[in-house]
């Protein structure tokens, strides 16, 4: 089984004006201490998501794993080490059958019965969220909160990472409600490494 360290930052492109503020972005995260780094971009635009996530490989990737959101072809081609995807999108096992068995797959779950249906795959990891509400997306699943937290925990041994609104003000109670690590957009925006410092010393 893998081990997901307790903070996993996601890179979400949507976040910055130019290519070379995520990149300095995603280098002070690193220099902050995180290991692992999801890069999400909802655009679309599937040149400019190799462009950018070929440049983060080349400016991080020796020191953290790194999560492609969604597009397995794309984690491929960039040479990420794993993917994350939603229910929207493709199944764990069509992902596991493209990116074999050795590459990191992460399923987004909202409910019991998606915990345990990704439960029942082939997924390394469970996200599941979002347990606070979340200006992260346009069209947000209902807030789980941190019973949602508890009750996946019951339904599965595989790390679980959380999602949606986690702060360094509620992380830990997130971890205390089962969740091995939380996944955090918005608050570390303002000042990463400091941010991410933080959030290590909040998550011990």
């Amino acid at each position: 089984m893998i081990s997901v360290p307790r903070l996993y930052p996601i890179v979400d492109a949507a976040s910055f004006s130019t290519t070379e503020d995520l990149l300095v972005f995603a280098g002070e995260l690193v220099a902050g201490g995180c290991t692992v780094l999801q890069y999400r971009n909802k655009s679309g635009n599937a040149r400019l998501m190799l462009e950018q996530a070929r440049e983060v490989k080349r400016g991080v990737g020796g020191n953290v794993k790194l999560i492609m959101n969604d597009r397995a072809d794309l984690c491929l081609v960039a040479e990420f080490d794993g993917v994350h995807v939603g229910q929207e999108d493709l199944s764990p096992e069509s992902v596991r059958g493209i990116i074999g068995p050795d590459r990191w797959l992460g399923v987004s779950t909202h409910s019991p019965e998606q915990v345990q249906e990704a439960d029942r795959s082939s997924a390394d990891y469970i996200a599941i969220g979002p347990v606070f509400s979340t200006a992260s997306k346009e069209r947000p699943d209902p807030v789980v909160g941190l019973e949602g937290v508890c009750r996946a925990r019951e339904l599965t041994r595989k790390p679980l990472v959380a999602i949606g609104g986690i702060t360094r003000a509620n992380a830990a109670s997130v971890i205390e409600a089962g969740a091995d690590s939380v996944a955090v957009i918005s608050d570390l925006l303002g000042e990463p490494r400091k941010s991410a410092e933080e959030f290590f010393r909040v998550l011990r």
